[in-house]
């Protein structure tokens, strides 16, 4: 007899665990499927692991420079073993968090692969076949990583950011095809154990979804880690008969390297037969869904990286919010997509929200930039942390912050904070007062220099 619930929710990465614990908050009986890992990429081969070797990395850098400001140590070498042993307990610890949180909000997982029979019916299977009858699916079936056609995975040499956060050595050399997010965060991680990285970004700049600015700034602090950053060109072969590797650029540059990183980016990942059976429009790998997050099939829902939205753990838990609400019975919809934030944990950190210098330009709109410099904040100086700026976009029609990108130390911590800032003007800004010394004053020069004597 099949088991029955409110809401069933296909996947338990950042997205779906936040909508099952949303739903079970209202009331609701709910269950998660999931056929890997409570937390999904994000905690598993993503966010979590990421930023434990990241971390790993930051202090070993920081080590390395301790002697600028008077503090001598001998020697600042990685220990790859135990720096592999704390990111897996680190990912353990939290597996055991969320199972403990979904057993306390009395969610139900299974374990096993999940099979839509109907809009309300779902086997899921695992060795053996369990049915359930569900009024609502919210389905949060994440993204995987883009394989080159003419350069396949092959788990050894040519290898996934997946394979690349647990390989069992450090590599002598690693190049690194595709500049985005995951390529430069892996490339400070690498760089910083001494291996030599190799960046190859067919774009003429790295991070290209940021302003160019923010590229070139970052490119300038890879150079002084010791990274060749090589952009406008693409990788036409790969061929892995010897060690190292030798990779060939349409240039006819040819680079040898140990591990080949192919990091040009991720797409929507979901069952060919659940689309089949829900009949659910898709707008190429992704479901297509309204702004209440519901698909073209009423009460199933989907949110997260198989939506193609923002393909960002904390644009997955802010949907989820939403679905879960009118999944229950409300009547949510989705906030404005260009004020969640964007972080890039890189060497030095990026982060922005709201719109950028370059689509202001493309939009029509007419805009002053303020700037505001780490080598000028007294806390940055002290910390040692002077590579960096902050860059506040004002309307120039409504005379109100619309965009705010911050490159260097911390940045990521404090976007929150420039989230805030969007949509106020002069009387509003002039309220605000900034602790001394603090990295947030960098904020504060930016918007004073965006305003001028406005302000």
């Amino acid at each position: 007899m099949a088991e029955k619930f409110d809401v069933v929710v296909i996947g338990a990465g950042p997205g779906g665990f936040r909508a099952a614990k949303r739903c079970a908050q209202k009331g609701e009986q709910v269950a998660i499927v999931e056929k890997e890992f409570i937390g999904g990429t994000c905690l598993n081969w993503g966010c979590i692991p990421s930023k434990s070797l990241l971390a790993a990395a930051h202090v070993l850098l920081t080590a390395r420079q301790a002697g600028e400001i008077g503090i001598d140590i001998d020697s600042a070498t990685p220990n790859w073993s135990k720096i592999q042993q704390r990111k897996d307990a680190i990912v353990t610890g939290f597996r055991k968090a969320m199972t403990g949180t979904a057993a306390s909000h009395k969610i139900k997982m299974f374990a096993g692969t999940a099979i839509v029979t109907a809009p309300n019916n779902i086997t899921v299977t695992n060795g053996t076949s369990t049915d359930i009858q569900t009024n609502k699916i919210i389905l949060a079936t994440g993204s995987e990583s883009i394989e080159l056609p003419n350069i396949p995975f092959d788990g050894q040499t040519v290898i996934s950011s997946k394979e690349a956060l647990s390989l069992p050595q450090i590599p002598k050399s690693i190049l690194i095809i595709g500049g985005g997010v995951i390529g430069c965060e892996m490339a400070c991680v690498y760089a910083a154990m001494g291996t030599k990285v190799y960046i190859v970004e067919a774009l003429p700049r790295l991070l290209p979804m940021e302003d160019e600015w923010v590229g070139r700034l970052v490119e300038r602090e890879f150079k002084k880690l010791g990274t060749d950053s090589i952009t406008g060109v693409k990788v036409t072969s790969v061929d892995t008969s010897d060690s190292p590797a030798k990779v060939t650029l349409e240039n006819g540059q040819t680079i040898g390297a140990e591990k080949i990183l192919v990091s040009v980016g991720r797409r929507p990942a979901i069952d060919k037969e659940i689309i089949k059976v829900l009949n659910l429009k898709m707008n190429g790998p992704a479901i297509v869904i309204n702004e209440k997050l519901e698909t073209n099939v009423p009460g199933v829902y989907a949110i997260g990286d198989v939506v193609g939205t923002t393909l960002l753990a904390h644009g997955a838990t802010t949907e989820a919010d939403v679905a879960a609400a009118n999944a229950t019975g409300g009547n949510r919809k989705m906030t404005d997509y260009g004020l969640i934030p964007r972080v890039i944990f890189t060497f030095p950190e990026v982060a922005s929200v709201g719109k950028s210098e370059e689509k202001c330009k493309a939009e029509g709109i007419e805009i002053s930039v303020g700037k505001g410099f780490f080598k000028g904040n007294g806390r940055s100086v002290a910390h040692n942390e002077t590579a960096g700026q902050v860059r506040v976009v004002r309307d120039n029609a409504t005379n109100k912050i619309i965009g705010v990108t911050i490159v260097g130390f911390m940045a990521t911590e404090f976007v929150t904070l420039a989230r805030t800032l969007i949509g106020l003007g002069p009387d509003e800004l002039s309220r605000i007062t900034y602790p001394h010394p603090t990295i947030s004053e960098t904020i504060e020069d930016a918007v004073i220099d965006a305003f001028g004597n406005i302000f």
